[in-house]
């Protein structure tokens, strides 16, 4: 079945969402980006490995309803890395927000993660561990040391954000411009860009968020596989502070 032609105009941001088998919670993620996202024009970009995906009829059926939505089969590779990796490269707009299709991201900060990027913000971190941020459900170990990862590479790494290891942010296309992606698995792809960026010396921000654990379908966070690439990245982060280049 031929995917609707993209909006004609140039959409200011591109929500980029990677699925598998998000049948049972897409509709709902996709209202409350349609009822609490208010910048315009966007485009909503849910990206998916394969045909049998169960997500990818329930998108369909919305895509009537929600012209700014679009489908992408990832051509790159299986799973999440390489579904995000094409989401990058197939979204048009200068600002990127990665966010996940299980419902645990609250879509009503994204604005605000915008304004701060339009400000001139590179990265914006949607963050549970700031001010008025909360970490809702989620297995304790995870939690645990999400925390002191995050924390430790703030107060003693000195990177600007107080939750570098959060899958929900945003980026200027500019970093991305900046960058080569060396990540091997999973979700470190937002620890490498979080260090990356403060090493560069570009401006990193945060806003609050609660994030909250899926209440339908599986997720495929993969601790014990996916430890040791976060800990190269957090080596590299903690000895950032003293490569950081002036900020521009």
């Amino acid at each position: 079945m031929p995917e609707p032609e993209a909006v004609s105009s140039e959409p200011e941001v591109s929500i980029v969402l990677p699925v598998y088998n998000e049948g049972a919670n897409i509709e709902g993620v996709l209202r409350g980006i349609d009822e609490k996202v208010r910048t315009r024009p966007r485009e909503i970009l849910i990206v998916y490995d394969f045909e049998e995906d169960d997500t990818v009829p329930a998108v369909r059926l919305l895509q009537e309803r929600m012209p700014d939505l679009r489908l992408h089969r990832n051509d790159l590779g299986r799973g999440v890395l390489k579904a995000i990796q094409a989401g990058f490269a197939s979204a048009r707009a200068p600002y990127l927000v990665v966010m996940m299709a299980d419902g645990s991201d609250e879509a009503e900060v994204v604005d605000a993660m915008i304004e701060h990027a339009v400000s001139g913000a590179d990265l914006v971190a949607a963050s549970r561990y700031m001010r008025g941020g909360r970490q809702l459900g989620g297995p304790l170990l995870k939690r645990t040391l999400s925390r002191l990862a995050g924390l430790s590479l703030h107060w003693l790494g000195g990177v600007p954000i107080h939750d570098p290891t959060s899958n929900f942010k945003l980026y200027s296309r500019r970093l991305l411009e900046q960058v080569v992606i060396e990540s091997e698995a999973g979700f470190e792809l937002a620890l490498e860009l979080t260090v990356k960026a403060y090493c560069l010396g570009l401006r990193l921000e945060e806003v609050p968020t609660t994030w909250r654990d899926r209440t339908a379908g599986q997720s495929r966070f993969r601790l014990r596989a996916w430890l040791p690439h976060y800990l190269r990245w957090y080596w590299r982060g903690m000895a950032g502070r003293f490569r950081v280049r002036p900020r521009r």
